[in-house]
């Protein structure tokens, strides 16, 4: 049995460079403590209606926006039963892509894995080639933007131009971790659904769940007739159409500081804040490179999250606990079992600059002698 323990009002500050929550600026946090408001006041339909119109303009598409309380794992759940009656093709490289699968089969749908070894990223010609020998009709092509066990970044793109050619098989896209930090032009790949967290590289608290929905997966969802209660896109895009408002209880202070930061991201400007997150990345790879090895397949590597390989054997865990607690920073090991101490992650997202990231690869140089 797990033991209470006590949370304490003493604990160090960190600065965050794991792949998520990231840092958040001071006045998010701070919008978050207006006095509360009922959910059905006009000023909830004043708030909720600024930040999916101002989610739209930011992300460049014009199709519908859904903003709910949860984390970004509620649109794996109901983007595969609003759109899959039996069957789903995966593509899997690393722990999430594995465990989209794993939801999909959970809802008992009939999963196909097309597996690629951790490390690499999917191809687009080894999804054409499957979909065209296959002898299934797959409702969904369901694939991770950013496979952050791995630090792999796969071509959502051109993954979305080839599921265009089947006009019966819609493309979900899971960028939970890289949405807000590197740009993708959603309509023109014809991506049906895409989703991401907040904590990641909107550089907001956690708690909500952002999901773009294509005119195509919504009419879909409509013919399909049965769907996902709480994240069904019908039900969330109509209300919104008559209401402007949830269906259900939202977290009011969270979106607030959506809204707060959803201002500042407007301001810097889509393309610009992809910039600053190629900046960064540039920057880890580079020093990855010189004083060990980059994990991910050479031309594949996310913009938001880098995952480092080991090359010098550095104990991860007692590296981490010692930046941690000499320079009140946090870094991440590998993930799971398979990558632990294999290698380590460095989350270069949000409000981060190359300048605050090279604090953090300054740190470890210092703390493991490199």
């Amino acid at each position: 049995m797990t033991e209470k323990r006590e949370y304490r009002d003493d604990y160090d500050d960190k600065t965050l460079y794991i792949p998520g929550p990231t840092e958040v600026r001071d006045d998010v946090i701070e919008a978050m403590a207006e006095p509360m408001f009922g959910h059905r006041m006009d000023r909830m339909t004043d708030l909720y209606t600024t930040i999916v119109e101002d989610t739209k303009t930011f992300l460049g598409t014009d199709n519908e926006v859904v903003i709910l309380t949860a984390s970004g794992t509620e649109f794996w759940e109901a983007s595969t039963l609003n759109l899959v009656d039996e069957n789903i093709l995966v593509p899997t490289c690393g722990s999430f892509s594995e465990r989209h699968a794993n939801v999909a089969e959970r809802l008992g749908k009939d999963v196909d894995r097309l597996e690629y070894e951790w490390g690499e990223a999917v191809k687009p010609e080894d999804i054409r080639e499957h979909l065209e020998s296959s002898d299934k009709h797959y409702d969904v092509v369901a694939t991770v933007m950013n496979e952050s066990s791995t630090g792999v970044r796969n071509p959502i793109e051109e993954i979305g131009d080839v599921v265009a050619e089947y006009p019966d098989t819609y493309f979900v896209v899971d960028a939970v971790s890289a949405l807000g930090g590197d740009h993708v032009d959603i309509d023109a790949h014809d991506i049906d659904v895409i989703f991401a967290s907040t904590q990641k590289a909107f550089a907001m608290p956690p708690g909500l769940a952002v999901c773009v929905v294509s005119d195509d997966a919504y009419d879909r969802e409509v013919e399909k007739g049965d769907s996902s209660w709480y994240g069904g896109f019908r039900r969330t895009i109509d209300y919104y159409d008559r209401k402007g408002q949830t269906h259900s209880t939202p977290a009011i202070p969270v979106m607030l500081a959506y809204r707060k930061q959803m201002k500042h991201m407007l301001e810097e400007g889509h393309r610009a804040r992809d910039e600053r997150h190629r900046e960064m990345m540039e920057y880890v790879h580079d020093w990855a490179d010189e004083h060990f090895a980059m994990f991910p397949e050479e031309g594949y590597e996310s913009q938001t999250v880098a995952c480092i390989e080991n090359t010098q054997d550095i104990d991860v865990a007692a590296t981490i606990e010692q930046v941690s607690e000499e320079y009140d920073m946090a870094f991440s090991n590998g993930y799971g079992s398979q990558l632990g101490e294999e290698t380590f992650r460095i989350g270069h997202m949000g409000e981060h600059t190359v300048e605050s990231v090279k604090e953090l690869t300054d740190a470890i140089e210092d703390v493991a002698d490199l």
